[in-house]
């Protein structure tokens, strides 16, 4: 690495017991002897906690998960260290949720979807980071240090899973639990530089607060650094609970061979065209996909122009339902301690709550626009986000609220589509800016249930144009 890049670039890679194994390979290596649990526990404790001085990734650890940890069970990933994102509960430790407005107790139990991470046999060495309730695509706060970008830390580390995003990136852990209600999987991963699969809608274990929204746009999933590792998780999950509505996954292991129709959709639907970094490594990416015998064409869904405005209606909607239920969630709430996001996403959806059953009635319908795209089409093929991984500042919640919406409308372009029909959708390491080396992500959405189709673009790709490793300093 370059000087620049030794004060900008953070990775715990090293030789101990972790070296550079993804999730799979450490548990081979602890199923086999040749590693320990506990000892893969204690070396990423170590690791979170030299990268975290410059990270600030994590809400709270776990006390006893290094002298706890054990590969015993038959989990897919028994042993291996990882993180849940702190909006989900974990038994005795704080849900936090990335807000200062309250103070929040421990969890008397985990989370339904906690307990099917936990199936996997991860060891949990703590909670990570978010925004405040998972309302930024940055981690980022009013009046605390943000969550920074390994590949370069004067940048954002994407959100709302940015510290998970963050510490799989720097190589402290494998695989960090994640989730998606606009983007939260994919737009840290397209940051950070690693897979992130949204799984379809009702694939994995709903939240408990899902069932009680007039519209449930969260998916949980992971991050990870590789394709095996996200097809892994799916397979593993499924394991502990499977959705009969939905046709299995099973355990992807590698590209099938078949030769897909994949629609290319490089303007998003409400106009926003993408930066000629961006515009460039998703064009590049389907030149390689076609050259391997694939067919790409252009695609442009028919969705409803208000999609945009009306989203963002739709989320001022749930900060105005956490303003007046956030009592629930600790000691002392206090909306008014809400950061100036939250507070604008609520106060804008007060003055036009009216709109509301137009906005739910038209996002409902966004389905069948969206599946007439997939006619004669396996895939979808669109940037993550519209422009490179932004400066920290340039979307902190501190910018007045007008100007921030427009920053992030700007920036969010493409991923809530899959959230409101409920797709399953991927983001896959591309390329890097030629100054910073910052990745860029390119997407593939498929219709609900497909993400065998997915995995299968994903391996054929990291085959194909393997992914950058932090570890090895500049270069695609």
């Amino acid at each position: 690495m370059t000087t620049s890049e030794e004060r900008t670039r953070v990775h715990a890679f090293r030789d101990d017991a972790l070296g550079e194994r993804d999730a799979v390979g450490l548990a081979a290596a602890i199923r086999s002897g040749e590693v320990g649990a506990a000892e893969a526990a204690r070396d990423a404790a170590a690791r979170v906690r030299e990268v975290e001085a410059r990270l600030h990734a994590v809400q709270v650890y776990a006390e006893d998960a290094e002298t706890t940890a054990s590969g015993s069970g038959d989990g897919a990933f028994a042993g291996v260290p990882s993180f849940v994102k702190d909006n989900t509960d974990r038994r005795g430790l704080p849900t936090g949720h990335g807000s200062a407005a309250f103070t929040p107790r421990p969890a008397r139990h985990d989370a339904p979807f906690a307990r099917q991470f936990l199936s996997t046999g991860v060891t949990v060495l703590g909670k990570t980071r978010l925004p405040e309730f998972g309302f930024s695509p940055t981690t980022e706060y009013d009046d605390a240090e943000p969550v920074r970008n390994p590949w370069h830390t004067d940048h954002s580390a994407g959100g709302s899973s940015g510290g998970s995003a963050a510490l799989v990136a720097a190589g402290a852990v494998p695989i960090a639990h994640a989730n998606d209600g606009g983007g939260s999987i994919r737009i840290p991963s397209a940051c950070c530089g690693l897979v992130g699969l949204k799984p379809t809608r009702g694939r994995v274990v709903a939240n408990a607060q899902s069932g009680r929204l007039p519209l449930d746009l969260v998916t949980d999933g992971v991050v990870s650094r590789s394709v095996r590792d996200s097809a892994a998780f799916l397979a593993a999950a499924e394991r502990h609970w499977r959705n009969p509505a939905l046709p299995p996954v099973g355990l992807v292991e590698g590209p099938s061979g078949r030769r897909l129709r994949i629609g290319l959709l490089l303007d998003s639907p409400n106009g926003v065209r993408p930066d000629a970094a961006t515009r460039a490594a998703v064009t590049e990416t389907a030149t390689a996909l076609e050259r391997l015998g694939h067919t790409v064409e252009p695609v442009m869904p028919a969705i409803d122009p208000r999609f945009t405005e009306d989203f963002l209606t739709y989320w001022g909607l749930l900060s105005f339902l956490i303003g007046t239920t956030g009592r629930t969630l600790g000691a002392g709430f206090d909306r008014h301690r809400m950061d100036p996001l939250s507070r604008g996403l609520r106060e804008t959806y007060v003055e036009n709550w009216h709109r509301t059953p137009g906005v739910l009635r038209r996002l409902r319908r966004t389905k069948l626009a969206y599946a007439a795209a997939f006619r004669g089409h396996d895939l979808l093929m669109s940037p993550v986000l519209a422009h490179t991984t932004p400066p920290i500042g340039h979307l902190s919640p501190s910018v007045p609220y007008r100007t921030l919406v427009k920053r992030i409308l700007a920036y969010v372009a493409y991923t809530p589509i899959d959230n409101v029909v409920g797709t399953p959708s991927l983001s896959l390491p591309s390329a890097a800016t030629t100054d910073a080396g910052l990745p860029i992500g390119v997407m593939f959405s498929a219709r609900p249930g497909a993400e065998r189709t997915l995995l299968d673009v994903a391996f054929t790709l990291e085959a194909e144009r393997p992914f950058r490793r932090i570890q090895d300093g500049a270069g695609r």
